[in-house]
């Protein structure tokens, strides 16, 4: 009958599982209006995008008492837009406050304090509310420690990285080490574990 998103937990990204398995092209990206849209005139209740979807966003309703349940469950959601949408680890970036260029990172790392750098490739990142946000890795960290994520692949090679995404970590312009994959947010204390292990070894 009918899919639902719930906006509230759906970083309703153009990189969405959900579009991709879709067989009749009932859920598109809409470049305009920069959002994922629903054509439920093609929907045939399949329920690939509701098993693609890592965070339980999508739900396929086949009856009008199903509809009026999910609705109302979305409703209820008292999760906000403004929770979901925080900078965060393995994601795409969200503000310009994390992001920076490939030609930057020389000039961020000469700093005299730690400092993060995230490589991602933005057309494999993944979904917002499945991530680390990035203010849960660095709450133990010392105050000045830094954090900045570039979109690129192009370091792969000179810092030996297995697997996107990666955090590296330097200090005076020294590569510390780095972490290699992805971390969801259930592996947290472990990613977490790891930067300490690094820092402990070294400072």
């Amino acid at each position: 009958m009918a899919v639902l998103v719930n906006f509230k937990i759906c970083d309703n990204a153009k990189e969405c599982g959900g579009i991709a398995v879709c067989p009749t092209k009932a859920l598109s990206w809409n470049e305009e209006k920069e959002t994922i849209e629903i054509d439920n005139d093609k929907c045939i209740s399949c329920g690939l995008c509701e098993k693609e979807c890592p965070i339980g966003a999508f739900s396929v309703v086949k009856t009008d008492e199903d509809y009026q349940r999910v609705q109302k469950e979305i409703d209820d959601d008292p999760r906000t837009i403004k929770d979901l949408f925080v900078d965060r680890f393995g994601s795409a970036s969200i503000s310009a406050f994390f992001k920076i260029e490939l030609d930057e990172i020389e000039e961020k790392i000469k700093k005299d304090c730690i400092t993060l750098v995230e490589i991602y490739n933005e057309e494999e990142a993944e979904c917002l509310l499945k991530s680390i946000p990035i203010k849960d890795l660095t709450e133990d960290l010392p105050k000045d420690t830094l954090y900045f994520k570039v979109n690129s692949d192009k370091l792969i090679e000179k810092y030996g990285i297995k697997e996107l995404p990666t955090l590296l970590l330097f200090k005076n312009n020294k590569l510390l080490g780095h972490i290699d994959g992805y971390y969801s947010f259930d592996d947290k204390d472990l990613l977490i574990s790891k930067i300490h292990d690094i820092l402990n070894n070294i400072i």
